[in-house]
């Protein structure tokens, strides 16, 4: 399956960010599993997203951009997540288009 067929839109063309709720992370791993470069488990056992220059971020809310070679990586650990705390969104209008809360 293609990035294009499981992204809704033309997210090949669209800036997307994730961020992850710690409130519900369960710090399972699964998406430092799929995207290692996007996201990594702390001390604490939960897991953050982690800047383009592989700096952890861990002010509540921390988005960083989701790369379009990493776009399915990041898809798959948002719907692979079993504290559904994984959110993908359109920078442009801050819809959600991958996890617990997209339309």
């Amino acid at each position: 399956m293609t990035v294009q067929q499981d992204s809704p839109g033309d997210s090949d063309t669209q800036d997307l960010e994730v961020w992850i709720d710690q409130d519900l992370c369960t710090g399972d791993g699964i998406c430092v599993q799929y995207a290692p470069d996007v996201f990594e488990l702390d001390i604490d056992g939960l897991a953050y997203v982690k800047s383009s220059d592989d700096e952890l971020l861990q002010d509540p809310g921390a988005t960083t951009p989701v790369p379009l070679p990493l776009l399915q990586d990041v898809v798959d650990s948002a719907k692979e997540c079993p504290g559904d705390c994984i959110h993908v969104r359109r920078v442009k209008d801050n819809v959600e288009v991958y996890g617990p809360d997209a339309e």
